[in-house]
């Protein structure tokens, strides 16, 4: 069984290939705003290094944002393309989650840009109540009392380290989290933000 991951929900491109339980091939590329010209090159050499055609994959796994709202909607649009056309198995995953992947008590925050962050708690790697846009000060207030709370993703939106793990090693930690999508044509980006939100104000 092989299994493809891909996440452009963020300043990366991750793509992992994972056999029964093993990841085999990775890229995690910083890409901000080249995932769209790079997803592809980088595909097709990962699965050539591991001796691999797109006609092995057997399923994919995407994440489903917040995120970039641009980026979301590479690597989903390349996973349903990959699925309908070859009726495969996809399976969606919150991004903050990949990025939470395996803390037991953990804060994420994703740049959700204009002094914001895509914000979410972790326990035990998984979501603890709901992924919200938060001001960087509403985060502050949220985690100055949190006793043994670990920061990860762009935490230098709060003046620190970014810190993230190995986020194709993220895919194969969360596996027991993957979301079966029933309809592949239905999945759609979780966002967060409207559409306007992510356009750049002039003054």
């Amino acid at each position: 069984m092989i299994t493809l991951c891909m996440d452009t929900s963020s300043k990366f491109l991750v793509l992992a290939l994972i056999q029964e339980d093993e990841l085999i091939g990775k890229r995690c590329l910083s890409s901000w705003k080249r995932q769209s010209e790079m997803i592809f090159p980088q595909l097709t050499e990962l699965l050539a290094e591991c001796g691999l055609t797109p006609k092995a994959i057997d399923q994919v796994v995407v994440t489903k944002g917040p995120g970039s709202y641009t980026g979301v909607r590479i690597a989903m649009t390349v996973a349903k393309v990959l699925c309908s056309t070859a009726n495969l198995p996809l399976y969606a995953l919150p991004t903050l989650e990949l990025i939470g992947a395996g803390k037991t008590k953990a804060a994420v925050l994703l740049d959700a840009r204009s002094q914001r962050a895509y914000f979410g708690m972790i326990e035990n790697g998984r979501l603890s109540g709901k992924e919200e846009v938060l001001s960087l000060s509403e985060i502050k207030a949220r985690i100055d009392n949190a006793d043994g709370l670990e920061l990860v993703g762009d935490c230098s939106l709060l003046g620190l380290e970014d810190c993230y793990p190995d986020l194709a090693q993220a895919f194969l930690t969360t596996r027991s989290q993957w979301q079966k999508v029933e309809n592949v044509h239905l999945l759609v980006p979780e966002y967060l933000k409207s559409a306007d939100d992510y356009l750049v104000k002039k003054a």
